[in-house]
């Protein structure tokens, strides 16, 4: 099986193109020339070197596929226009060469978000059912990518995946937390409810959703089935860490505050004035039974191994 994977350099993607090349699948890679290939520059593939903003810089390099992995996207920016560019423009310029020059594609598989439909507001978990009610620009932008997904379904099958928060060895994102923590500090407001998912649970989901027929022209929430506090969260990651960590409590409409602060360090953290949206709702849960039912998706890893196994990554890199 041939693939192409774009987003390969990222936590996910790379995860991802290990998995495909120990499955036996020859990978090629769409990025950036700019892009950091650390986590990918000793594996077996082959690299295509463009920008998915501007389909002739990679059009003419593409050979048939049977699979497309469409995992890069913009989790972090500073405007909604900027969301939509690198989430919806993008996916749809790439559609559009996918149509033209793989006429025999098995499964364009597009990986969404959570966010694309928004938080449970009702206290039960949200599943492919519901309607999309997002919060933030991120969410919106994701909503419309899965959009133009459908508007290429008579040329092009597909399967999209909607994560809940991923977590592992090289996630940046909840870095910060492993590190408030290991610090003494846990950040707290109020009680939130999430659905989680370790990295490689996501990937082997993420390829289920290509081999499968089932999942032809289907969409799947994918997660460990178990719901959690952010409470039972932050004391795995204590537990993990050998650590105490008082509870610091935040009142929730000072958050737009703490992300303007956010992003006067880092334009591109995830506590941003957009992001932060999204952090301000208590109910982050999802249903991931139709993946069960219909392509046997099963996760294998705890969230206490999981947890382990990724603050140990952390350490071991110096990045704790």
């Amino acid at each position: 099986m041939k693939a192409l994977v774009t987003g390969a350099p990222g936590f996910i993607g790379s995860h991802l193109v290990e998995s495909l090349i120990k499955k036996g699948y020859t990978v090629t890679c769409l990025t950036r020339k700019t892009s950091h290939h650390r986590w990918i520059e000793h594996l077996d593939i082959f690299s295509i070197h463009g920008d998915l903003s501007d389909p002739s810089s990679y059009r003419n390099d593409l050979t048939e596929y049977d699979v497309v992995f469409h995992v890069a996207g913009v989790t972090k920016a500073a405007t909604e226009k900027d969301f939509f560019i690198g989430n919806a423009e993008n996916t749809k310029k790439l559609l559009q060469v996918i149509g033209d020059t793989q006429p025999h594609i098995k499964r364009f598989v597009f990986l969404s978000s959570h966010a694309a439909v928004g938080p449970s507001h009702n206290g039960i978990p949200v599943n492919e059912d519901s309607p999309p009610r997002p919060v933030s620009a991120y969410g919106r932008s994701k909503l419309e990518a899965e959009k133009q997904v459908y508007a290429f379904e008579n040329t092009i099958p597909f399967s999209i995946i909607r994560p809940p928060a991923v977590y592992g060895p090289r996630d940046t994102d909840f870095l910060l937390l492993f590190k408030a923590i290991k610090n003494g500090i846990y950040p707290y407001w109020g009680e939130c409810h999430y659905s989680l998912l370790h990295v490689e649970d996501l990937v082997n989901g993420i390829v289920l959703s290509a081999e499968r027929h089932e999942a032809e022209n289907q969409l799947f929430f994918l997660s460990d089935s178990i719901h959690y506090t952010n409470d039972e969260i932050a004391k795995e990651i204590s537990s993990a860490l050998g650590t105490r960590a008082l509870k610091l409590r935040l009142p929730r409409p000072c958050m737009p505050f703490l992300a303007f602060l956010g992003e006067k360090f880092n334009q591109r953290s995830i506590m941003n004035r957009e992001r932060v949206k999204d952090f301000r709702y208590l109910n982050w849960t999802c249903d991931s039974g139709k993946a069960k039912d219909e392509i046997g998706f099963e996760s294998t890893i705890p969230l206490r191994e999981g947890i382990k196994w990724t603050a140990d990554w952390y350490r071991i890199h110096k990045w704790l």
